[in-house]
């Protein structure tokens, strides 16, 4: 067995160490309904690159006349305006829940077209737009390129990272804010994280002990309702609040996750197995070729020729079963794997016997 099973297994047999059951605040569990982010995306032109931009690509030079255009510059019709310092770029972004305008905000700004750096270049003032189609935040600003790329004259070349993608730390200015319904809805709605039935009520549960008053409903595994004054004011105080009671969440479900790549096994205390019994063996099979050399005798006029002699022999490895009692625990499972020196390979093929028996009472996820 190797040693990162045994350390895993190890430090896994000790969660059935019966402890009591930890505290976790609401606000952990999950979020309210509508407090979320929203994608913003852009397109625009960046320039002043050191000859890495599109070169003359044709959606490039639209872009750069439609842009010279607003400045009152037409270019005449079949000019070259020679592009290679400047490149066609879509820009994203993530609006915060709550953001205002005049607020600055994070962008990201990707090559486009066949630019092959975006090192030292600025991008022009461009509109970002939400799934509505509306401008809520315009970008412009110096960009941080983490990657380079150089071109050796024999045409050899080096690229680090990826320097065709950029950032522009407080790159955009929020332009207009979400309604998010936060003041006005008739109720508050808290969606957990993960659904679970249990969860979801003792987080109302512990809700209306907390305000003496029943405030908060499960609807279903995921969402609480609670009920709220009018009133933003009111509202973010008691948002407040209720993102710091304390709750005991339900035990995760029984789950067992293997990485087949690096055959890594995670078990959670919640694991049983039914009445099982396994054995475990390894068949072995070996050919081993010896050739020899066949020499002809004396003035016989034969050819010396080389012959194959082929050993084939059998190892089998001779492992006794083991059973499962009724309901064993997770220290159960690892002492019997333990016993039998089964590689991390090996033990996926038993746990995947045992949920084809139906005895492993378990999700079984294989990555």
């Amino acid at each position: 067995m190797t040693t990162l099973l045994r350390i895993l297994l190890a430090a896994l047999a000790t969660l059935v160490v019966a402890q009591p059951a930890m505290a976790e605040r609401v606000k952990d569990l999950g979020n309210f309904q509508g407090i979320r982010s929203n994608q913003l995306v852009g397109y625009g032109i960046v320039v002043g690159l050191p000859g890495t931009g599109d070169d003359n690509l044709e959606y490039t030079v639209q872009s750069v006349k439609g842009m010279a255009s607003r400045f009152g510059l037409q270019l005449p019709p079949g000019a070259n305006p020679g592009l290679k310092n400047a490149a066609a770029v879509m820009i994203t972004a993530n609006l915060p829940a709550f953001a205002k305008p005049g607020q600055r905000i994070d962008v990201t700004v990707a090559a486009l077209g066949k630019a092959k750096s975006l090192r030292g270049g600025s991008l022009i003032l461009s509109p970002l737009h939400g799934a509505d189609g509306q401008i809520y935040a315009m970008a412009q600003g110096n960009l941080a390129v983490g990657g380079l790329s150089a071109d050796g004259a024999d045409g050899s070349s080096i690229v680090v990272n990826v320097p065709s993608t950029g950032r522009i730390p407080e790159g955009a200015t929020v332009e207009r804010a979400v309604n998010t319904g936060f003041a006005s809805t008739p109720y508050l709605t808290f969606n957990l994280a993960e659904s679970d039935f249990t969860t979801a009520q003792r987080v109302a549960t512990a809700i209306n002990a907390h305000f003496g008053r029943g405030i908060a409903d499960a609807v279903d595994g995921v969402s609480i309702q609670v009920a709220a004054p009018q009133g933003a004011g009111l509202r973010a105080n008691l948002m407040s609040e209720i993102e710091n009671v304390d709750v005991h969440p339900a035990e995760a479900p029984a789950r067992v996750i293997v990485n087949a790549r690096t055959g890594t096994v995670v078990i959670n205390s919640a694991v049983r197995v039914a009445p099982a019994a396994v054995t475990h063996g390894k068949l072995t099979v070996r050919i081993d070729e010896q050739p020899r050399v066949s020499q002809p005798a004396p003035f016989s006029q034969g050819r010396t020729a080389i012959v194959s002699d082929s050993v084939v022999g059998t190892d089998e490895e001779r492992n006794p079963m083991f059973m499962f009692a009724p309901g064993p625990k997770l220290a159960d499972i690892v002492k019997a794997v333990n016993a039998i020196g089964a590689s991390p390979s090996d033990l996926v093929a038993i746990l995947e016997a045992l949920k084809e028996a139906g005895a492993l009472k378990a999700d079984l996820v294989v990555l």
